[in-house]
C-alpha cells in the first residue's frame, strides 16, 4: 500500500473537510478588515498574521500558519473573484483527492513557507496557496473552462501557464526569488513530479520506438501487392485494389473487372 494511503487510513479522521474553502472565507474576512477598518486595526492585523522568526521562536507558533490569510489582492472586486475561484478550486481538489490529501497538500505549503520565513524573512501572502491550487487543478482538468473575472472563458492550462510566466518574471526581476519559488512549489513537485517524470520517460520510449521503426522501413520500391495477371503493383497505381484468389494469387481490380465482364 502506498505511504499516502497508509497515512490516510490512520490519520484521515483528523482531516478538515473544506479546508481550502474555510481559508478562502477567512481571507475575505481579513480583507474586509484591512479594506474598511481603521488604520490602527489594519496595522495590528498585519502584525498578528505576518510570520516573524523572533516571535515564532519565542512561542507564537501560529505565525507559521497565519500568513496564508494575508490577502494578495488590492481591490474588493479582485477579492471577490479570486476568493470565489479559490472556493471552486478547493471543491475540485477535494472531489478528486478527498479531504485528507487536500489537507496534506495545503498544510505542506503553509508550513514550508512559514519555516522559510523564519530563515529568510521574505514577505508572504495568500498568493502562494492560490498559485499551488491552480497548478494542481490544471494538471487534473487542463481543458476545463472557467470564466475569468466572471466574463472571459479560459482553460485551466492557460491560467496555469500565465501563473508560471508570472513566476518567471518574478525570477528575472529578483534572481534570489528562485528559492522562494521552489519552496512554494515543493508540494506540487512532490505530488506531480513522479507523474511528469513517468510521462517524460514514456515519451522517450515512444520516440525511440518510432526511430527504430523509421530506420527499419523497407527499401524504396518494395511492394506488398502484385496482380498475377498484369503484374502491376500498388506502386504503379495507388488507386488499384487487390483481391486474393482461391489459388492464393492476387488480382487487381482492373483485371478482375475484365474477367467478370463488369
Amino acid at each position: 500500500m502506498p505511504l499516502i494511503s497508509t497515512l490516510e487510513s490512520k490519520f484521515g479522521r483528523f482531516a478538515i473537510p473544506g479546508l481550502v474553502q474555510i481559508i478562502a472565507i477567512l481571507q475575505m474576512i481579513v480583507f474586509l478588515i484591512l479594506y474598511a477598518g481603521p488604520a490602527e486595526m489594519k496595522a495590528g492585523v498585519m502584525l498578528a498574521l505576518m510570520p516573524d522568526g523572533g516571535k515564532i521562536m519565542s512561542g507564537q507558533v501560529w505565525l507559521l500558519l497565519s500568513h496564508v490569510l494575508v490577502p494578495s489582492f488590492g481591490s474588493a472586486f479582485a477579492c471577490l473573484c479570486l476568493s470565489s475561484f479559490s472556493l471552486w478550486l478547493g471543491r475540485v481538489l477535494e472531489e478528486a483527492w478527498g479531504a485528507f490529501r487536500v489537507n496534506l497538500y495545503v498544510w505542506w505549503l503553509i508550513l514550508s513557507l512559514g519555516v522559510w520565513s523564519i530563515f529568510f524573512g521574505f514577505p508572504l501572502s495568500s498568493y502562494w496557496l492560490f498559485n499551488t491550487l491552480i497548478f494542481a487543478v490544471a494538471v487534473l482538468i487542463p481543458n476545463e473552462e472557467i470564466l475569468l473575472f466572471f466574463i472571459l472563458p479560459v482553460k485551466m492550462k492557460w491560467i496555469a501557464l500565465l501563473d508560471a510566466g508570472a513566476m518567471f518574471f518574478m525570477f528575472l526581476a529578483s534572481p534570489m526569488s528562485i528559492f522562494l519559488i521552489v519552496f512554494a512549489n515543493l508540494n506540487f513537485l512532490a505530488v506531480f513530479g513522479p507523474h511528469f517524470l513517468k510521462m517524460w520517460l514514456h515519451q522517450g520510449k515512444v520516440a525511440a520506438r518510432r526511430s527504430r521503426f523509421e530506420s527499419a522501413q523497407l527499401p524504396q520500391g518494395t511492394f506488398f501487392h502484385q496482380c498475377s495477371v498484369c503484374r502491376k503493383t500498388e506502386l504503379d497505381d495507388s488507386h488499384l485494389e487487390f483481391r486474393v484468389l482461391d489459388s492464393g494469387e492476387e488480382i487487381c481490380s482492373v483485371c478482375r473487372a475484365k474477367q467478370t465482364g463488369a
